[in-house]
């Protein structure tokens, strides 16, 4: 994992030290990975692999040919991310041969998943094509369908894993901009390396789109644009643009600088979105509610302040308002880029109205 953590394990079959979390994971594949703690007694053979190979040797055989693209995840990811990825380095050996690769880096891939429906919130069996070449993600409702159903430009894809809200360990959520605003789909695969290759071949997508688009950055400047998790999630109560409607509870997801409303997490789309603009631009954050606000359930308020307009919004607990807050504070503290000015410009408001829906 990239992370610094206590190497309390050791992999005496790989000859790697491991935190605990990790050790967890490698008992999973006890046919490649044998761990012992630190703490037990050692005999010399022991001793002798373990300085015979050690994590940087180890680092350099079973990592040798990562592409850029894929994922590393962190000790913050969840479990399917980094028991797959410790599956394909030390299993599967998929970084010592680019040909054990091509599931995720073949610039094309097809197959089915369950993805749940936009109405009746039920999860059907759907065919999804990734083409480079066509730059767009695509699904069908029926098998022989010549049409798709959607076409996600590659341009605004995005891809982040969501068992908890999706129900699922293998749940994938994936947006993309349709008449620029934010749509959502829910998908997931019962077999973990599928959903992990999706992942991935949706970031290597993004990785040669980018790699034109901006011919002259490096891999090192890329690969923080390919997918992003969610700045903050969660519920919060709101009010509409006169501040005189009754407050209602609201699923809330921070997207960079795209704060969107939904009444259920798993919607499809919005019902709103407000632009988080930089303190440069007079956006501020205040903790608390105007002293004449009425109708609010929860105690703990927020006031998010635009140049054109005050929102107000409350949490249940001050644990969550602080997190919000620090969530907000971090976006207003970071200048806008040149291409954000253009979100302001055509992102969907219900932002004037904020409508109370």
């Amino acid at each position: 994992m990239n992370q610094i953590c206590a190497p309390d394990w050791a992999s005496l079959t790989l000859g790697v030290f491991v935190c605990q979390a990790c050790s967890l994971l490698h008992r999973s594949i006890p046919h490649i990975s044998r761990v012992k703690s630190v703490q037990d007694t050692w005999d010399a053979s022991e001793v002798e692999l373990m300085a015979a190979m050690g994590n940087s040797a180890a680092k350099a055989k079973y990592e040798q040919k990562v592409p850029a693209f894929y994922y590393r995840p962190t000790h913050t990811d969840c479990k399917l991310l980094r028991e797959q990825w410790i599956r394909a380095k030390y299993e599967r050996n998929e970084f010592e041969f680019i040909e054990k690769q091509e599931p995720y880096s073949a610039g094309y891939r097809e197959g089915f998943l369950w993805k749940r429906g936009r109405d009746n919130g039920q999860f059907l069996s759907r065919k999804f094509i990734i083409s480079e070449r066509e730059g767009a993600l695509k699904y069908f409702n029926k098998q022989d369908a010549r049409d798709p159903k959607a076409i996600m430009k590659i341009e605004t894809l995005n891809a982040t894993f969501q068992p908890a809200k999706i129900g699922n360990p293998c749940g994938l959520q994936i947006t993309y901009l349709k008449d620029n605003s934010t749509r959502n789909i829910f998908v997931y695969h019962s077999d973990a390396k599928e959903m992990v290759d999706w992942f991935n071949a949706i970031r290597a997508a993004r990785f040669h789109y980018l790699q034109v688009a901006f011919p002259g950055a490096s891999d090192e400047e890329l690969v923080p644009k390919l997918t992003r998790n969610f700045m903050k999630e969660g519920f919060m109560e709101k009010t509409g643009p006169k501040h005189t409607e009754g407050f209602k509870k609201r699923w809330f997801t921070m997207d960079d600088r795209r704060l969107m409303y939904f009444k259920d997490p798993l919607d499809a789309y919005a019902r709103g979105e407000v632009f988080i603009g930089s303190k440069e631009n007079s956006y501020t954050v205040l903790s608390g509610l105007p002293p004449s606000t009425q109708g609010y359930h929860w105690n703990h308020g927020i006031t998010i302040v635009t140049p054109d307009r005050k929102f107000l919004f409350a949490c249940e607990t001050e644990a969550e308002q602080r997190d919000w807050i620090a969530a907000f504070q971090r976006v207003i503290n970071r200048p806008m880029r040149p291409q954000e000015y253009a979100g302001i410009d055509h992102m969907e408001e219900p932002i004037d109205g904020f409508p109370s829906k």
